[in-house]
């Protein structure tokens, strides 16, 4: 139960907490990345994933780290935005690696034109006291991306065999 409660909640609490991470501070935390790979590590172990899957699983991580780094690099996303990437790679493996891509490309397309757009006009007088909506709203400001990487994995995370192994029935309401 407490495995299975492990693999409903460790990866969508983290996420979340990286998106809301990345609209508060613009920044996502070198933790949340680390926390991501090492509970995969311990999850894959404790679930009796054998090495090649695992293996398969750092092969997913690590090519979207190289690729992630590589759009660093031209300044196309920021630092935290990659190891994100790369740290929920690990969990999705190749099986469920491109849907996940998909979701995020899309969702983060959305996500800057929406920005783009609003950054267009003021910011209403009663919101110019909140500091991290000034800084989402300046147009210098990049796009808080770790939303996009966050909600793609969210969408994508029910169909893994992280949750499917869950047997939900434990769970319901008596």
């Amino acid at each position: 139960m407490m495995l299975d409660l492990a693999r409903l909640l460790i990866f969508p609490a983290l996420m979340a907490f990286a998106a809301a991470s990345d609209l508060f501070t613009m920044t996502i935390s070198n933790r949340i990345s680390l926390a991501l790979a090492g509970t995969f590590l311990v999850l894959a172990a404790l679930t009796g994933m054998g090495a090649t899957d695992i293996l398969l699983h750092l092969g997913a991580g690590a090519i979207v780290l190289a690729v992630a780094f590589g759009c660093f690099a031209f300044g196309w996303v920021g630092g935290g935005d990659a190891k994100l990437a790369a740290s929920a790679a690990l969990w999705f493996g190749f099986g469920q690696l491109l849907n996940y891509l998909l979701y995020a490309s899309l969702f983060g397309g959305v996500l800057t034109l929406v920005l783009l757009q609003l950054r267009q006009w003021p910011l209403p007088y009663p919101l110019n006291g909140q500091a991290w909506l000034l800084r989402l709203h300046a147009k210098e400001s990049g796009i808080p991306y770790g939303i996009a990487l966050a909600i793609g994995a969210l969408m994508i995370y029910p169909e893994t065999d992280w949750v499917k192994a869950v047997d939900l029935a434990h769970f319901a309401l008596r």
